[in-house]
Parts: C-alpha cells; structure tokens; sequence
C-alpha cells in the first residue's frame, strides 16, 4: 500500500515539477559545459485557463546569447548592455490553454563551472505574470549545470 501512495505522490509531484517554464539544453539536459558552445531550449507550457501572450527571460550573467531560431506567429525583442550582450529576451505572441511552446537559441556559457539561473516571466490576456526567479510564491527558476 505504501509503495502505491509513494508511486502516486511521485508522479503527481513530477508533473508539477515538469511544467514550469524549463532552459535545458537542445538535448533536454540540465548539465553543460563551461565555456562551450550550447543550443538551449526555452519549454513554457500554458498552466492556466487563458492564453499566454508574453514570455521575457532574462540571461544569467556571463552567458553569451548570439542567435535564434525564429518561432512562426512570435515576435522577439532583446535588452542589451553597452556592451551588445544580450540581458534579456522577449517573446511575443500566442500560446493557448493545453499548448506549450519551445524557444531555440545558441549561447556560450561562461568559462567557470557553478551553476546557471535563468528566469523566466510568463505573462497571460488577463495581464496577470508569473515569475519563474526563485520568488517567495515557490516558483523556481530553471537550472542548468556548468561542469
């Protein structure tokens, strides 16, 4: 019986844990290497009863963002320092309920191992955004391992 129950709270916990707004690599792995070359993957399903209209994630630091594939029916802006790197990127367009969406886009990571945060902030028609940054509210950002 136990084993049951600890099968049934795992799954419904992987569920939960497998829809957030995910950066993994092209490959769908949360390890990479540092200072090399890597296409990642931007995964934001809808979690709520109206469209997604708006996606931004921001760019850990030392990641070097140079080119994307483009995505039909979405528009993509970038923020940039002074120095053209690329601090963040915006997605607009429309996602319905029960779809998700997937992001590609090459970067290089930073030459030193630890461990990349990228957050993500997802908003929907009603204006309403969640943040997925490691806030308060328990939304976690998306983590990706440099070795």
């Amino acid at each position: 019986m136990f084993k049951k129950i600890f099968t049934v709270a795992a799954l419904m916990l992987s569920s939960v844990v497998f829809a957030h707004a995910t950066v993994k690599t092209e490959m769908g792995l949360s390890e990479s290497l540092a200072g090399k070359s890597e296409t990642y993957r931007l995964q934001v399903p809808v979690e709520k009863d109206m469209a997604t209209t708006e996606i931004r994630m921001v760019v850990p630091e030392g990641v070097k963002v140079s080119r994307f594939m483009p995505v039909p029916g979405w528009t993509r802006t970038v923020e940039k320092d002074a120095n053209d790197r690329i601090l963040s990127v915006t997605w607009k367009g429309q996602l319905e309920p029960g779809e998700f969406i997937r992001f590609l886009f090459q970067a290089t990571n930073p030459a030193s191992t630890g461990t990349l945060s990228w957050k993500v902030y997802q908003k929907y028609s009603d204006g309403t955004v969640v943040g997925w940054d490691d806030t308060s509210e328990g939304t976690p950002s998306s983590k990706v391992t440099l070795k």
